[in-house]
C-alpha cells in the first residue's frame, strides 16, 4: 500500500479528505462552535439573571409578610377593641353617634352659609 502526499502534505486517495474540503468543514465547524458558545454564555448570563431575581423577589416577600404580620396584630387588637366597645352600653354609643351627627350637621350648615 502506498500513500501519495499532495503539495500540501494531505493523503491523496480514498484515505484522506483533500485539503480544500477538510478546510471547509472545518472552518464550518469553528463557526457552528462558535454560534454554540456565545448561545450557551447567551444562557448562562441570563440563567444568573434569573437567579438574582429570585434572590430578590424572595427577600421582598419576606419583607411584605413581615409586614402583613404586624398589620395582622394591629388589625387582631382593633378588632378586640370594637368588640369591647360593642359589648358596652348601646345606647350611650347611639347618643355619641347622633351627638356627632349634629356637629357635622351645624359644621356643613355653617360652611354653606359662609359662602
Amino acid at each position: 500500500l502506498t500513500v501519495v502526499l499532495t503539495g500540501e502534505g494531505a493523503a491523496a486517495g480514498s484515505y484522506g479528505y483533500t485539503n480544500s474540503g477538510y478546510s471547509v468543514y472545518e472552518e464550518e465547524n469553528d463557526r457552528l462552535t462558535e454560534s454554540l458558545r456565545t448561545k450557551v454564555s447567551a444562557i448562562k448570563s441570563l440563567s444568573i439573571e434569573i437567579g438574582t431575581e429570585v434572590k430578590n423577589q424572595n427577600k421582598m416577600l419576606s419583607e411584605m409578610e413581615n409586614d402583613f404580620d404586624s398589620t395582622g396584630g394591629l388589625l387582631g387588637a382593633t378588632m378586640g377593641r370594637l368588640r369591647t366597645l360593642s359589648r358596652g352600653s348601646q345606647t350611650k354609643l347611639l347618643c355619641y353617634m347622633m351627638l356627632f351627627s349634629l356637629f357635622v350637621f351645624f359644621v356643613i350648615y355653617w360652611i354653606i352659609k359662609l359662602r
